[in-house]
């Protein structure tokens, strides 16, 4: 962030004491300019001196952590270029997807240029155009193969009459646009927003400022936004007792979808739309309070995996159900501390994550662990597209253990513990300590810890896709839930469709539903339905008949017309409601009281 504030004279300091294993005369730096932002390109010059060595492969990253995607940063590199001391032009190739080697020949200073392409306007990837610029680091920093924990500095030189940079990299005192980061880690871990952005105003807990400053943030009541943010934020902290940097900053990129934490910073979609509307408002509070709790969990209570990153084939782990759905679960406690949202609030919140789960057919083929392995391949949502969806999302099932894994520990302590003190320890003794991250064996052991007994039947849920006994452990806290499977109104067909231009696509079709069992599968054209044209209303007229009786479908399969007698059924459903039962005992109202939040 653009700051008239004072600046850390020990981090100044830092920055001019070489790496270990590096040259005292080592020193990277980066120039990015935007001169015609309408072109949507970014200009790099990355000055690279002392390094002294016969050639040097110069690599961008492939992926940036926090998004578990392969996003191919290097296929918008163009106009590389390489010059030597003076005017000389050092030789170099192109040597894989993501590498460039240059002949330096021992060169003392070498000075790289190159062009990056930034048209996708995503908190993941580089967006330039006349109002803002949006640069993610993963996607524009190249870093020299084996200098990863080198110090390196980044100018900016904003277009125009810009005048605000809003990034968490420190600035470096006397020069302005100009930040620097202790090693690359810390620099690919700092996005950075330029352009005609707005200030929110600030707060500060425990002393440390946050700032949210962003792109056309929209008109609505800042005050209260900011007032009930701050709420959000002290919870989390009071939760952890610990804030781990000098300084936050919230960078709202504009209008679009996704959110991506960082180190102290996160970058988010947000144009202020529905802000004035006190449900809107909620969930966009719940939203900055998952990435906010991610610089706890996820950024240094981490899988051991996720650092040191491997940027050219990405990190997998498969324990994102931890560092992203125990996130996703704490949304619900720091709204709720922060006296934003009520009981049926968080009741309902996990009666949604239940139901996103138990719906789909991925619940029987996939489990947790092999959801967080596999999103490079499925996504955080689980595969699309399929004719049957065999995958989850951590960020329903996560969540939803969570829960149970809280109440199984309180339950068997007494309340005396629970999932906080999983994380407070994981906090102190794994990133304060001994400064790395955790192995699943050494999460399920502080679990076992805290609870006091093994939790083998618990964590069965997460490598396997054994059904989860719900009722068991929500009656730990005094909760019931409705796991009872009710006939749904209308007969069931299991088709839902597309209609465009006088046709319908089946758009998709219900796991083991009547029109599944028939053979029938998405993508596929509906021609008719009891001989007459096939149309969205006449699909929806099916529901009125009844269980048992036959409809005729004509469908077209691989350029065939084929013909469908299927007898229509009844569709069974659950609620997964869950509430208080009448009569609690002792133990599960206090369980209960404090797992809401109450009375603190």
């Amino acid at each position: 962030m653009f700051y008239k504030r004072f600046y850390l004279f020990l981090f100044a300091l830092a920055l001019i004491t070489p790496a270990r294993g590096q040259s005292a005369q080592t020193d990277l730096k980066y120039t990015v300019s935007m001169p015609e932002p309408a072109k949507q390109v970014y200009k790099v010059k990355f000055e690279c001196n002392g390094v002294n060595r016969e050639w040097i492969d110069v690599k961008m990253p492939v992926w940036m952590p926090g998004y578990y995607q392969i996003l191919n940063y290097a296929d918008n590199v163009s106009h590389f270029h390489v010059q030597g001391q003076g005017t000389d032009t050092v030789k170099w190739e192109r040597a894989n997807f993501n590498t460039w080697r240059i002949y330096s020949n021992r060169a003392a200073r070498l000075t790289i240029t190159y062009d990056v392409k930034a048209i996708r306007n995503f908190v993941a990837t580089n967006f330039l155009d006349e109002q803002r610029g949006f640069i993610a680091p993963t996607g524009t920093f190249m870093h020299v193969d084996g200098m990863l924990g080198q110090p390196v500095t980044v100018t900016i030189e904003p277009y125009g009459k810009w005048s605000r940079v809003a990034t968490g990299l420190e600035p470096v005192p006397g020069k302005q646009y100009t930040y620097a980061a202790t090693d690359f880690d810390v620099l690919y871990d700092s996005p950075i927003l330029t352009g005609d952005l707005e200030e929110l105003p600030s707060f500060t807990v425990k002393g440390v400022p946050h700032y949210f400053i962003g792109y056309k943030p929209g008109q609505f009541d800042r005050t209260a936004f900011i007032s009930e943010l701050k709420k959000v934020i002290e919870a989390a902290v009071d939760l952890m007792g610990d804030i781990p940097f000098k300084h936050y900053t919230f960078i709202a990129i504009g209008p679009g979808g996704g959110g991506i934490e960082h180190l102290n910073s996160t970058a988010i979609s947000f144009d202020g739309t529905g802000m004035n509307n006190p449900e809107s408002r909620k969930r966009m509070l719940s939203f900055l309070a998952h990435e906010y709790f991610h610089h706890y969990n996820a950024k240094r209570i981490r899988p051991i995996e996720l650092g040191p990153f491997d940027y050219d084939k990405g990190s997998r782990t498969e324990m994102l159900w931890v560092a992203e759905g125990i996130t996703s679960y704490y949304e619900a406690f720091l709204l709720k501390k922060a006296g934003i949202t009520s009981e049926a609030d968080v009741l309902k919140k996990f009666e949604h994550h239940i139901l996103n789960y138990e719906n789909k057919p991925g619940r029987l083929f996939q489990s947790v662990s092999q959801a967080s392995y596999d999103t490079w391949a499925d996504g955080p949502f689980g595969r699309t597209g399929d004719d049957v969806n065999k995958t989850i999302s951590y960020y329903d099932k996560g969540p939803a253990l969570a829960m149970l894994l809280d109440f199984r520990i309180r339950h068997e302590s007494a309340n005396k513990r629970s999932l906080d003190d999983v994380m407070r320890t994981l906090y102190k003794e794994y990133y304060q300590a001994k400064k790395r991250g955790y192995t699943p064996k050494e999460f399920r052991t502080v679990c076992e810890q805290a609870a006091g007994v093994p939790l083998g039947d618990f964590f069965e849920y997460i490598y396997t896709v054994k059904d989860v006994d719900y009722p068991k452990y929500l009656a730990y806290a005094g909760l019931k839930i409705d796991t009872a499977a009710k006939p749904a109104a209308g007969a069931w067909l299991g088709i839902s469709g597309r209609e465009r231009n006088d046709t319908l696509t089946i758009s998709a079709v219900d796991w083991e539903s009547p029109a599944w069992m028939a053979g029938i599968r998405p993508r596929q054209i509906l021609k008719s339905i009891d001989g007459k044209p096939a149309t969205m209303q006449s699909l929806r007229d099916i529901a009125g008949k009844t269980a048992g009786s036959i409809v005729n479908l004509q469908v077209i399969q691989d350029g065939t017309l084929k013909s469908f007698p299927v007898i229509l059924s009844t569709n069974h459903t659950r609620s997964y409601a869950i509430s208080r039962m009448p009569n609690a005992n002792k133990l599960q109202a206090a369980i209960l009281s404090s797992w809401l939040r109450e009375g603190k």
